[in-house]
C-alpha cells in the first residue's frame, strides 16, 4: 500500500506496473544514448534520455502513478545505487591521492553552485506561490 503524493490517495501497485515503469525509464535512457551516438553530441546519454523523459511528461501533462511510485522507490534506495561507483573509485585510490586538488575544487564548487541554484529556485517558487502572495503581512 502506497500513498500517492500527486493524488493523495492510497494506491496498490503490482510488480508488473513497476516493471513497466522501469522499462520506460530504461527505454528513455537507451534512446538518449542512441541519440548521443547518432548525432555525436558532447553530452551524456543519460542526460539526453532524462530530457527526453521530461519532454514526454510535459507533453503528456501528468505524471503516471506507476512512474511516480517507481521513482519514489528508487529515490528511497538511492544510496544502494552509489555502491558500485564508490567501489570503482576505490580501485583508483592511488591516482586520486596523487591528483586530489581537482576533486576538492570540483566538490566545493559543485556544492556551492548547487546551494545557490537551490536557494534561487526556492525563492522563485515562493514568489510564484499563491499562498505566500495572499498571506497578510507577507513581504516580497
Amino acid at each position: 500500500m502506497v500513498l500517492s503524493r500527486s493524488t493523495g490517495r492510497t494506491a496498490f501497485h503490482s510488480p508488473d506496473t513497476m516493471l513497466y515503469a522501469l522499462a520506460a525509464l530504461f527505454a528513455f535512457q537507451l534512446a538518449g544514448e542512441a541519440l548521443v551516438h547518432a548525432l555525436a553530441l558532447p553530452l551524456p546519454g543519460a542526460l539526453v534520455g532524462t530530457l527526453l523523459l521530461l519532454t514526454a511528461l510535459l507533453w503528456l501533462g501528468r505524471l503516471p502513478v506507476a512512474l511516480e511510485q517507481t521513482a519514489l522507490t528508487l529515490l528511497q534506495n538511492m544510496m544502494l545505487l552509489f555502491i558500485p561507483t564508490i567501489a570503482g573509485v576505490m580501485l583508483h585510490f592511488d591516482r586520486i591521492a596523487r591528483e586530489w586538488q581537482p576533486f576538492v575544487v570540483a566538490g566545493v564548487a559543485g556544492a556551492a553552485i548547487t546551494y545557490v541554484v537551490t536557494a534561487l529556485t526556492f525563492r522563485w517558487m515562493l514568489a510564484r506561490s499563491p499562498a505566500t502572495a495572499t498571506t497578510p503581512g507577507a513581504s516580497t
